[in-house]
């Protein structure tokens, strides 16, 4: 219930709750790649929550990543980063809560076909690096999952269905998501592992010898960020929770790590 207030507050304030009724969904936020910066962050003249607080507590679903403007989507790295988003405006300092999961979207190059000798453009490779380059490193860094997904062709579609369906994996993320929540009690206003700072996400994401060595290793030789140090981590606790594991091992730290950003295409 206290979830479902926040959310409803904040359609409240923006003219977008249906009957006057609290909300008792999840938001799912997809706007154009063709939205402005005041529509994904909030602002105005009677400034008004973004996007990006409208999708608080649910998803914000970004397709075609970099055919957003490149400013509009830097703005996003600070609510990714804090769980809220200030907007300043000369008669009036906002701050909305703007705890979100961000999924985003984006082909390889532009045409699409990078991975398709015969389909690609002619200036392949090179149009896959300045492609991807429209959206900055430091947004990249703040993205915990970097997954590529092959192209789906007529024959897999004939494929017979996964041994593991869409029920099944909703119930493990249901009990993984309960572990979170009943360890967030000692983790002060934490709800998920996304939240844990500090000591609170030391105390319960700390590997075992195996897996702080192989994290020190990755983390020189993949040069990773103070950032993304935090974040293998809280992705790795959260791989723990999904397999019923207390503690964080070599396997959940190096599954964490095949999900860090890419190499950049040369």
């Amino acid at each position: 219930m206290p979830e479902a207030l926040e959310v409803s507050m904040v359609q409240s304030v923006a003219g977008a709750l249906p009957g006057g009724r609290i909300s008792q969904t999840r938001p799912y936020r997809s706007p154009h790649h063709s939205a402005s910066m005041a529509a994904l962050v909030g602002g105005g003249l009677r400034v008004k929550p973004g996007e990006v607080s409208l999708a608080h507590l649910g998803i914000l679903f970004l397709d075609e990543l970099p055919e957003f403007q490149r400013a509009v989507l830097d703005s996003l790295r600070q609510p990714l980063e804090t769980g809220e988003v200030s907007v300043a405006r000369a008669n009036a300092h906002v701050t909305f809560p703007a705890r979100v999961q961000l999924v985003a979207a984006m082909n390889p190059c532009r045409c699409g076909h990078l991975a398709d000798p015969a389909l690609a453009c002619s200036r392949a490779p090179r149009c896959a690096a300045d492609y991807q380059a429209k959206v900055s490193g430091p947004l990249l860094d703040r993205i915990d999952l970097h997954v590529d997904v092959a192209a789906v062709t007529a024959a897999d579609l004939v494929l017979p269905p996964p041994s593991e369906g869409s029920t099944q994996v909703a119930v493990r993320v249901a009990t993984a998501r309960a572990i979170q929540t009943a360890r967030s009690a000692d983790c002060g206003n934490a709800r998920t592992n996304a939240e844990l700072e500090g000591k609170a996400l030391e105390a319960v994401a700390t590997p075992d010898e195996p897996g702080r060595e192989l994290l020190a290793q990755a983390a020189a030789a993949m040069k990773l960020s103070a950032r993304g140090y935090t974040r293998v981590l809280r992705v790795a606790r959260t791989i723990a929770d999904l397999s019923g594991s207390e503690s964080i091992g070599r396997v959940h730290i190096a599954e964490a790590l095949s999900y860090r950003r890419r190499a950049p295409v040369n």
